[in-house]
Order: C-alpha cells, then sequence, then structure tokens
C-alpha cells in the first residue's frame, strides 16, 4: 500500500492529536501511539482507570457522504482486533485488564465525537 499524500497524512496526525487532547480532558491517558503490527494498526492506545482502550480516530472534511465513524466497517474493525490481540500478547499486563475499542470521530467543522465500547472484540 503506498503512502498517504503529505497533506493526507498531515491531516490524520491533526485528527490524533486533536482526539488524544480530547480524551485527555476526559481522564483517559495515552499509553501509545501508531501501534503497528503485521495485522494492522491502532491510531492510539489509552487507559481509563484499569481499562484498556483502543482507539481508532477517522476525519473526514465533512459529513456530506456519511459520518466518520461509518467508516469503521466489520472490515476494519476485523484489523483493529487482530492488532488489539497482538498489541495484548506483547503487553502481559494489559492482557490482564478488560479493554474496550472507541471511535473517536472528527470533520473539519464539528468538535471530535467520541464513541466509547463502539464495538467489541468477539466480532460481527
Amino acid at each position: 500500500m503506498a503512502a498517504p499524500p503529505p497533506q493526507a497524512a498531515n491531516r490524520g496526525r491533526d485528527a490524533e492529536r486533536r482526539a488524544c487532547e480530547h480524551l485527555e480532558r476526559q481522564g483517559l491517558r495515552l499509553i501509545a501511539r501508531n501501534y503497528r503490527c503485521p495485522r494492522g494498526e491502532i491510531d492510539l492506545v489509552m487507559a481509563e482507570r484499569d481499562t484498556i482502550v483502543f482507539v481508532e480516530v477517522r476525519y473526514r472534511r465533512s459529513n456530506a457522504y456519511g459520518t466518520p465513524a461509518e467508516t469503521v466497517d466489520p472490515r476494519k474493525q476485523a484489523r483493529l482486533r487482530a492488532a488489539a490481540l497482538h498489541y495484548l500478547q506483547r503487553h502481559p499486563d494489559a492482557s490482564r485488564r478488560p479493554c474496550r475499542f472507541d471511535i473517536v470521530a472528527l470533520t473539519a467543522a464539528q468538535a471530535p465525537q467520541w464513541l466509547p465500547n463502539a464495538f467489541d472484540l468477539g466480532g460481527a
């Protein structure tokens, strides 16, 4: 897969920064950014009290063709689950804690929309 154009990459980094700041204001703590493994990538790994939170950040310029959260389809969810399992295998302390998947949806004109527990580890 080719790298995104620089402008798109900058928008992605900015969206992830905005999402992280928003979640930190809600009391979550950042553990890792852009966790990569052969099965996929997790934008943010955070903690909320004892819970490990795997966060997918989605950005769109507008909602004209659907919301950013709607782009996290079953295929994307499967990749996120696989990456999260990889993370948990590599971090034994985290593997003993509850975990969940959140989405932070952003558009150019709206504040971040946080969707806690957007889907589960079990699959569709």
